[in-house]
């Protein structure tokens, strides 16, 4: 039954990868620490509604580390789910189409662990802004969020096009996170070069 439950939540979280912390490549260059991993294996920033945002330049594994994370809440019973932000704001601009906007809200609002992936690809504007800020709002101080994105944290700010607003969005998910500065190179690069060298 409870192997059930764990295939239901993963399912319905929508990871892009499978992932696993068993995984993990901890090579010195990616700055990756180990035992700040282990820490947050327990998921025990969940629980107290921590966030947690992973940083780091394109290929470096955020993405993966991100979706790592989110199965291991899956198998301790967490509800999670998974975006990337385009498709969020997509998803969001349909659900106000068909009237489901604010039922949709509320499961956000309700989900264990959030994870936004790519955050920053794009400028954040108009109604996305304010999608944005309604998603962040009603999570703050009840769930956690995880953001993963290529930008660096201080440079999230010139995303937004209101200065207020992005005050607010970026206060909240700031504070009490965990962060995590991955580097190196693009891990997709270097398993393309090992292949090629094969």
């Amino acid at each position: 039954r409870e192997h059930q439950k764990t295939q239901r939540h993963i399912r319905a979280a929508r990871f892009r990868y499978q992932a696993s912390l068993e995984e993990l490549d901890y090579s010195a260059g990616r700055s990756l620490d180990k035992n700040q991993v282990m820490r947050l294996a327990d998921c025990s920033f969940i629980d107290r509604k921590e966030n947690l945002l992973v940083t780091g330049p394109t290929g470096v594994g955020k993405s993966y580390l991100a979706s790592a994370i989110g199965y291991q809440a899956c198998h301790l019973g967490f509800k999670v789910r998974y975006f990337n932000m385009a498709k969020l704001f997509s998803w969001m601009t349909m659900s106000k189409a068909d009237n489901s906007y604010l039922r949709e809200l509320t499961r956000l609002e309700k989900t264990d662990l959030l994870i936004i992936d790519d955050f920053g690809l794009q400028p954040i504007d108009g109604s996305n802004r304010m999608m944005l800020m309604e998603v962040i709002e009603d999570r703050h101080g009840k769930h956690s969020t995880l953001i993963a994105s290529q930008l660096p944290q201080e440079k999230w700010y010139e995303l937004f096009d209101e200065s207020t607003i992005a005050d607010a969005i970026l206060d909240r998910l700031t504070h009490n996170a965990h962060k995590i500065v991955l580097k190196g190179e693009s891990m997709r690069k270097l398993k393309s070069g090992i292949r090629n060298n094969q």
